[in-house]
This record gives structure tokens, C-alpha cells and sequence, in this order.
């Protein structure tokens, strides 16, 4: 009715807030010890072979610290070493898995003997060969294999066919198979070889068998692939089989990942880095101990006629380059002040005759007075 009003609805209690966890996941922790991906460990909790503090554990929603004890299959997990990162040339054949269940050869079982456990950074078909990333971090791992990462990765592509301009073309804009969304492919024919061609193809993202369907799509057939680059990292000269361990400089360069020095603080760092004071009369005195920097001159104020010296000049105009040399010309030639001139000089000093020879007279010859010498006799006059 109007005139009744709707009870109040009770009050919420105010929400407490929530308490912070200390600890990361149990998961994540043993993919940053090279345990094995975030996936796969949370596979290995579900199967009961991860115990922490000697209780078995069935759910990966569980934070843990550096003080709880953890093992998996009963082998204790160390704490988690500096990332690490290879460049493996994988050979045609081999699976990029840790088990296969059809009892195949893993890349994992052609590894050299002192490698550590390590987690290959995506994947290459069974009758793909080439670059292979593997790392001991799954922290590393999930990174890299991140489509936000932007990493163009490179492929010799080796086709049953002679493809044209006009058939590749819809790959570089980008196609749709089965449903299947495509990013659009950077392809490029290198050369034709009988009935195969070489491409170079380059993909920012890895979906499965990806560069096959798309070469299917457009009527060839791939025979042979070998993927020749990952982001910065490339091939180079590594052979079938072959490892090789990035540098830890490299490695932070590359990928941004902060340098742990066991025992540093940033106190330190920040020593290391400070320069080393200069040494000599430029840079100041010592005393007892101490260097002091000279004191800096002070700037003066220029007057308001005065000219700006760092301003530009302006540039000539024609014929004001032959002014101004005369102009300094006269300058460097005119008498100093004080000086007197011809007109103002005494009367009694003599003045100095006119040269020999410039008026009228025989000119004095080197042996005596003027006309002592013999006169040679006129020649014939030419005509």
C-alpha cells in the first residue's frame, strides 16, 4: 500500500580486509627451480609426487617460503639458480618433449651428459629441425613463449612447387583455415630449384604446424623446414645436434633480466659505479686525505648592449666580403698616432734622392763613380 513503507534491508557487515600471504605459489616456485613448467608441476601435485614439509600436497593453491622443505619424488628441490639459457641445433626426428608415449627419441635424450635439467621454450614438429631454445627456468620459458613478446621467428621453408608473388600474397595479409586465424606471415622467395622452392618465412606467433597448413592452403607441400632464428638469437654455424650456452651478459642485454651477484647490495653496485676522482692541479688539492674540486667560475652578466658572442653571425651579402677586407686593410696599414709624417719632418734633416736610375743620369756602375766604365759600342739596330 502508499501509505506503508518497505522495511530496510539489513546492513552488510564491512568487508574485513583481506590478509596478504607471504610466499609465491608452490607451482611457480618449482618452475623457477627447473623443476618443470607451471602445467607440469601443477600435473605433479595433482599426482601426489610433491610433499612440502614432509606432508603430501594434492592442490597447487598453496604459497610457500624459502623455509618450507619440498620434494618431488622424493628428491629434495634446492633453491633456484641464476636462469640460463641455450641454443640447440635439433636434428630432424627427434620429439620436443620430456616423455613420448610412442616410445620415440626425445631431444632431451641427445643432450650432452653435464647439461641441467632443462625445459625447451616452445616446440618444433618431429620433421622440423633447426633452433631450439632450452632454458632452466620456467619462469624464462613462460616469458619467451608469450605472444606479447613480439619475437619475429624465421623458418627456411623448402616447398614441393614453384609458388608465385600472386600465391603468396593472401599469406602476408593474413588467412583463415578451418576456422583457424592466421597472423599475417612475412614470405619471401629466395630461388627456384628444379620442381622445389626456397622461402624464408617469419611468424610472430606458434601455432601448431602452422607454416604446413598455410603452405597446403596455397596448393605446395613442405619437405623440409629448419627454423633459422628466435627473437636476437640466431643459428649461426651450429650443426645438427650441437649446443650452445648464451652469455650471462648477453642474456641480461637481451632480455632485460637484472644481474644477481651472490652477496651484492645496491650500496655496492652503486660504489662500483661511481667514477674515480681525478688527480692533478685541474681538479683541486688534496688535504689530509681529501680532494677538493677547484671552484667553479662564476657567470657573469652580460650588459644589455652588449653582444650575445655564441649568437650566429649573419651571413654576407655580395660585395660586403671586399668591403670588409679593405676596411681591415686600411686598419692594418694606417700610421700610429704620434708618428710624423713626411710633412711634419724637419727641415734641416736632408731628404732622401730619388733612386738611381728612376730620373735622368747614366746609372752608376759596381766598379766605381758613374761613367767610369767602358761604353760598350750600339749594336745593329733590329729591324
Amino acid at each position: 500500500m502508499a501509505g506503508k513503507e518497505k522495511p530496510k534491508a539489513p546492513k552488510k557487515p564491512a568487508a574485513t580486509p583481506a590478509k596478504t600471504t607471504e610466499g609465491e605459489r608452490i607451482a611457480k616456485v618449482l618452475s623457477r627451480a627447473g623443476i618443470a613448467s607451471r602445467r607440469e608441476a601443477e600435473r605433479l601435485i595433482e599426482l601426489g609426487e610433491v610433499t612440502v614439509n614432509g606432508k603430501v600436497i594434492t592442490s597447487p593453491a598453496l604459497n610457500v617460503t624459502a623455509a618450507d622443505k619440498i620434494t618431488v619424488r622424493g628428491e629434495p628441490v634446492g633453491a633456484p639458480e641464476p636462469a640460463r639459457l641455450w641454443l640447440y641445433y635439433k636434428p630432424e626426428g627427434l620429439v620436443t618433449s620430456a616423455s613420448d608415449e610412442k616410445g620415440r627419441d626425445t631431444v632431451f635424450d641427445h643432450l650432452p651428459e653435464d647439461m641441467p635439467r632443462v625445459m625447451s621454450v616452445g616446440r618444433l614438429d618431429l620433421n622440423s629441425e633447426g633452433l631450439l631454445l632450452l632454458t632452466n627456468d620456467g619462469e624464462l620459458k613462460r616469458r619467451l613463449e608469450l605472444p606479447s613478446t613480439g619475437w619475429l621467428r624465421k623458418y627456411r621453408v623448402r616447398v614441393k612447387g614453384n609458388p608465385t608473388e600472386p600465391e603468396i600474397e593472401p599469406l602476408r595479409k593474413g588467412i583463415t583455415i578451418d576456422g583457424d586465424r592466421f597472423r599475417p606471415m612475412e614470405v619471401k622467395i629466395d630461388r627456384h630449384q628444379g620442381a622445389n622452392a626456397w622461402l624464408t618465412v617469419g611468424l610472430r606467433e606458434g601455432k601448431n604446424r602452422e607454416i604446413r597448413r598455410a603452405m597446403d592452403h596455397i596448393g605446395v607441400t613442405v619437405n623440409r623446414l629448419i627454423r633459422i632464428s628466435y627473437g636476437p638469437f640466431r643459428l649461426n654455424e651450429l650443426q645438427p645436434g650441437e649446443v650452445e650456452e648464451i652469455k650471462p651478459r648477453v642474456l641480461r642485454e637481451q632480455l632485460g633480466l637484472a644481474e644477481t651477484t651472490p652477496g651484492a647490495t645496491p650500496e655496492a653496485k652503486q660504489l662500483r659505479r661511481a667514477p674515480r676522482p681525478s688527480v692533478g692541479k685541474e681538479a683541486g688539492t688534496e688535504e689530509r686525505g681529501k680532494t677538493t674540486s677547484a671552484p667553479r667560475p662564476q657567470r657573469t652578466e652580460r650588459a644589455a648592449g652588449d653582444a650575445d658572442p655564441r649568437a650566429a653571425k649573419r651571413p654576407l651579402r655580395a660585395g660586403e666580403g671586399l668591403k670588409t677586407l679593405s676596411d681591415t686593410w686600411q686598419k692594418a696599414t694606417r700610421r700610429p698616432a704620434g708618428k710624423p709624417d713626411a710633412a711634419d719632418r724637419p727641415a734641416d734633416r736632408p731628404v732622401r734622392s730619388p733612386r738611381a736610375g728612376a730620373g735622368a743620369g747614366p746609372r752608376p756602375s759596381r766598379s766605381g763613380g758613374p761613367g767610369t766604365g767602358p761604353k760598350r759600342p750600339p749594336g745593329p739596330r733590329k729591324g
